[in-house]
């Protein structure tokens, strides 16, 4: 959860799976802007393969291409904001949007955050690593993540968020390079992205069940908005 916080079995649902793709292709129509081929768009060529992985039908992943690229006449103008700010219980968090209205975001993080505390630009990020994030799994029974991260060029490795799978973290700049270099060490790449890592997470152990379960419920209330594309939490474990 230190690396990026997921909503537990949000996999499961339907109305969840389509707002998985809906946030992918929101990622998608943005990486467009800079080229509707991905031979020659490095993060285009990531999100196409990790919407085929997550088995995104094609009609919506070219629609999302074609509308970010321009090439359907529909103007597409979303804006990256991040809200810093804690959860309940002081858990820190990054949360990432990509919206088309600021003036209608802003006001609903506010109502969002009325149960932690919203904080203003840069009096969270101290605390967390702007990293590469990308997450694998093993190809083969002899692969090795530890010789794999040395390898590929990646900074570090910790257990990833699927059981069996690994999260290999680089540095921001490396992200399309290390991704390009796991398979030939034996991992498949399930996603790639850039995020933040908390330098100092809580450890879970120190809150109750019920705390955590009031942390769990904020940031599921948040990961519902739309405009909300990835929740970064300190919380370790």
């Amino acid at each position: 959860m230190g690396a990026q916080w997921k909503a537990k079995g949000k996999e499961l649902a339907a109305n969840a799976r389509g707002r998985a793709f809906g946030k992918l292709s929101k990622d998608i129509m943005v990486a467009a802007r800079s080229g509707a081929d991905p031979a020659a768009n490095a993060r285009l060529r990531l999100l196409v393969e990790q919407a085929r992985k997550v088995s995104m039908p094609k009609d919506t992943l070219d629609r999302a291409i074609k509308k970010g690229a321009g090439l359907t006449g529909e103007a597409v103008n979303f804006e990256h904001v991040i809200y810093e700010g804690f959860a309940p219980h002081r858990v820190p968090l990054m949360v990432e949007c990509l919206t088309d209205n600021v003036n209608r975001t802003a006001p609903e993080m506010r109502v969002l955050f009325r149960k932690g505390q919203l904080g203003t630009s840069g009096s969270v990020a101290w605390d967390f690593d702007h990293v590469g994030m990308i997450e694998a799994e093993p190809a083969n029974k002899d692969a090795d993540a530890e010789l794999a991260a040395i390898e590929a060029g990646a900074q570090d490795f910790e257990p990833g968020e699927d059981e069996g799978s690994t999260l290999f973290l680089t540095d921001p700049a490396d992200l399309d390079l290390v991704s390009r270099a796991l398979p030939a060490q034996g991992f498949t790449v399930l996603s790639a992205k850039l995020g933040y890592k908390a330098k100092n997470p809580i450890d879970p152990a120190s809150l109750s069940a019920e705390q955590l379960e009031e942390v769990e419920a904020f940031l599921a209330a948040i990961d519902a908005n739309d405009d909300v594309q990835n929740i970064f939490a300190g919380l370790g474990g």
